[in-house]
């Protein structure tokens, strides 16, 4: 086991010489991020330990870069309230990143409520939801999935840890988001509500089963595991914001068509247009989830 150790180590060792051999000689962008890397690997990036490099040089890039290496930037401040109030530091997130995602999308989609304005209802139902629901929700399914797997790091473990995540994590996630999201939209009876989660639920379970194990198996070999609840969230709403603003798009084109026959005619009768301003009638993508098609309300 001994020579065995030893060799593998001697095998790491010439691998990380041989990245910052090839980035020295390379330079370039590409080439000083892989001697960053390279570096941090070495552990000779300061205030890193060389256990996860590219993590550390992302937080060194985000904290003002190699000269404030080693301090306490903004990212490791949040990383230390995330050791100290953990739950706490996730509702904050999870609300803060659920709302912009509602804000940015809306702006980017030009959905706007009757009295013109971008920050619509949904903005702070949305942040309600990401800081008292989904964080709480997501900060328990994770630490019981960490627990199970704890200390089992053979291939074997982290394939398992992936396809239970997958297999129970995300149908309960995306069964409680679909729920929130019928309620937001204003569903009243328990019918509206299990008819958003049939039309929608395997629609973002295809989402799921994309990006979920792409972004484990890159949480489990790069990041500490007290970050991956806000690294999770930062994915979920990029792909998010995406998703909402291209329903959104195609909810206000599919209203323009309704309320003046033509989606290739924005403009309304008396010539006020309508593209990018309030919505017909006051009603469109508000009351509507952001995933999947509106349910027969």
């Amino acid at each position: 086991m001994s020579s065995l150790k030893i060799e593998r180590d001697t095998v790491t060792e010439t691998v990380k010489n041989a990245v910052t051999d090839h980035a020295v000689n390379k330079g370039g962008f590409v080439g000083s991020a892989a001697a960053a890397v390279a570096e941090a690997a070495h552990g000779q990036l300061p205030g890193t330990s060389g256990k996860h490099p590219i993590s550390a040089v992302v937080g060194t890039a985000l904290t003002g870069g190699r000269k404030n290496a080693g301090t306490k930037g903004y990212l490791a401040a949040y990383l230390q309230q995330l050791e100290d109030h953990p739950l706490r530091t996730k509702m904050l997130t999870a609300g803060t990143l659920a709302g912009s995602q509602e804000l940015l999308a809306s702006w980017l989609a030009k959905d706007r409520n009757k009295h013109g304005n971008y920050f619509t209802s949904r903005v702070p139902k949305m942040a309600a939801y990401g800081a008292l629901v989904s964080a709480p929700l997501g900060h328990f399914l994770i630490w019981v999935l960490q627990k199970i797997f704890s200390g089992r790091t053979s291939l074997r473990a982290k394939i398992l840890q992936i396809l239970v995540s997958n297999l129970i994590i995300a149908p309960i996630q995306n069964t409680v988001y679909l729920v929130a999201m019928a309620l937001i939209a204003g569903a009243k009876t328990f019918h509206q509500v299990k008819a958003t989660v049939r039309v929608g639920f395997w629609r973002v379970m295809r989402v799921s089963w994309i990006t979920s194990p792409i972004c484990l198996a890159f949480a489990q070999k790069f990041l500490p595991e007290n970050t991956w609840v806000p690294f999770f969230n930062l994915v979920s709403f990029i792909i998010g914001t995406y998703i909402n603003t291209v329903t959104k798009k195609k909810r206000l084109a599919a209203l323009r068509k309704k309320h003046f026959g033509d989606s290739r005619d924005s403009r309304a009768p008396g010539g006020s247009s309508v593209v990018g301003g309030p919505r017909p009638g006051g009603v469109g993508p508000e009351d509507y989830p952001p995933l999947g098609p509106n349910p027969p309300y």
